[in-house]
């Protein structure tokens, strides 16, 4: 009797140049995260292709670098532009509608209650 080794298919990448191909599921990494528990790609390819994505961020690392700082414009009149507010904003003033008035003081309370309940 033959033991037939289950194959799957290992998607490959077209950006970094790794073909599809088939292979045993036992060259396949533990996914817990995929349905059935396998990696989408073979184990030799997936470090192929975390390798090509590290070198590519290093790549791109180094020409951010190389390359000349862009310079800000400068605004065409200084005083164009809205000025600075010294302080935040209070929540109260970012409201749209403002807060009805509340009275401070207990007699105050007090007294509104009544007119009120006298109505």
């Amino acid at each position: 009797m033959t033991k037939t080794t289950e194959m799957r298919r290992c998607i490959g990448s077209k950006t970094f140049g790794i073909e599809p191909h088939e292979a045993p599921t036992s060259d396949f990494p533990a996914q817990l995260s995929q349905k059935d528990g396998l990696g989408r790609m073979c184990k030799p390819h997936w470090r192929q292709y975390t390798n090509a994505l590290r070198k590519a961020a290093l790549a791109r690392k180094a020409a951010q670098a190389d390359a000349p700082p862009a310079e800000p414009e400068p605004a065409a009149d200084p005083e164009a532009r809205a000025p600075r507010r010294a302080t935040a904003t209070t929540k109260r003033e970012r409201r749209r509608t403002p807060m009805a008035h509340l009275p401070t003081a207990t007699e105050e309370v007090g007294q509104t209650i009544r007119d009120v309940l006298a109505e």
